[in-house]
């Protein structure tokens, strides 16, 4: 089906795959990405504080910082292997987290989850690099990455209403054997390939080929820094508009879940864009415009988050600010160590996880003593800052390419 969106200068083998792969990360992204907004539910459950599963949460996020090392081991792999011993890798401690009795297991559950689906992430955006141009590569990111926003849109709010039905052990079950059904699919209809440094890189377009070592050394941490940096943001927000929600006004898993559906129609809609625009705007412009509305969108939320639906307008923009900007990040990401997409993907991811772990604890604090404003404030800030590095980045790289 998303085949359907690329024409006959793509390869056969994207056009055929990518829709299948896409699936398969959506389920991933769902059993990633339904802690935080039912993080009050699960807390309740274990029978702990929020600013203890914040805590948790934090924890199982610092746990990304392996990404580096986890693409050392996607490079030894071909692709297939390495996204199905990732999805597995996600069913596994999906299962883990419905089964956990206490924090400690549930934040073990979640480490699992988050390194396996950066696992899956990697062999994935290396398969693509493998078989995309740099300069048409944004188009195929942003197809599968409206997996993000499905697994909110779809996935999380299925999960939510499982929740609000059952229980969230319950939904934690039914996404883990949805897992398995998808990994047996990519198992056997995903073609063999080589390993990593046995393929073809097909980056040779990307700036960092042509500048410098020094000035391409600049550029990728400049890059880590807005991932660091606009991860953060979301996070902030990811963390604590549920908790809000049922707050402030008083809402159930069930109605959350219908939220959580809203949010997911809204990020779909800004991954499609980025699909279709960031390759011609360019990419860390593209990314940074993202950020950009993330600023004024968390400064609105400060002063009228007493306000419902002014509130969610202004939490609709920040989250689907975040998603261009992520969507139109990722493709950078593949080119700031041009002898390996795959490592070069897990720096960003690594950056962003410390922008995650180091948000999580403060921002969940934060609204426990202060309530919504606060983090709200902490968002726009940190988006800002992503501006900033992005911006610094394009010049860096436009300097190098012209010579300067």
């Amino acid at each position: 089906m998303l085949g359907r969106a690329l024409d006959s200068s793509y390869a056969p083998e994207v056009r055929a795959h990518v829709t299948l792969l896409t699936a398969a990360r959506l389920l991933a992204n769902a059993c990633y990405r339904f802690a935080p907004p039912f993080l009050a539910t699960i807390a309740r459950g274990l029978d702990v504080s929020l600013d203890e599963i914040g805590v948790a949460l934090a924890v199982a996020e610092l746990a990304g910082l392996l990404s580096p090392m986890t693409a050392r081991f996607v490079d030894r792999l071909s692709r297939r292997v390495a996204m199905t011993v990732g999805l597995l890798g996600v069913a596994a401690g999906t299962l883990l987290a419905a089964a956990s009795g206490g924090v400690a297991m549930f934040t073990i559950a979640l480490v699992s989850i988050s390194q396996s689906k950066v696992a899956f992430d990697l062999g994935l955006g290396a398969w693509i690099s493998d078989h995309v141009p740099y300069d048409r590569r944004s188009r195929v990111v942003g197809l599968t990455e409206t997996s993000w926003a499905f697994g909110l849109l779809l996935g999380v709010s299925v999960m939510g209403i499982v929740t609000g039905l059952v229980g969230w052990r319950a939904a934690y079950l039914v996404a883990a054997i949805a897992v398995v059904a998808v990994t047996a699919v990519v198992a056997v209809r995903l073609p063999r390939d080589p390993a990593a440094d046995q393929s073809i890189d097909l980056a040779t377009g990307a700036p960092t080929m042509h500048i410098g070592l020094r000035r391409a050394g600049l550029r990728a941490w400049l890059v880590i820094a807005g991932a660091m940096t606009l991860m953060g943001a979301s996070q902030s927000l990811f963390v604590t508009f549920g908790s809000w929600l049922e707050d402030v006004f008083e809402f159930t898993p069930a109605t959350l879940a219908v939220i959580v559906f809203g949010l997911g129609l809204g990020e779909l809609a800004a991954s499609v864009t980025s699909a279709r625009r960031t390759d011609a705007w360019g990419k860390e412009w593209s990314a940074a415009m993202g950020a950009s509305l993330m600023v004024p969108a968390g400064l609105g939320l400060a002063l009228w988050n007493d306000h419902l639906s002014l509130g969610l307008v202004l939490l609709a923009i920040g989250i689907c600010g975040f998603e261009f900007a992520i969507v139109s990040a990722l493709a950078i990401g593949t080119t700031i160590v041009p002898t390996s997409p795959a490592r070069g993907l897990a720096l960003l991811l690594a950056g962003a996880t410390v922008g995650r772990s180091i948000a999580s604890i403060p921002a969940t604090r934060l609204y426990d003593r202060h309530g919504m404003a606060w983090p709200a404030v902490m968002s726009a800030v940190l988006a800002a800052c992503t501006v900033a590095a992005l911006l610094g980045a394009r010049r860096v790289g436009d300097r190098a390419v012209s010579g300067h």
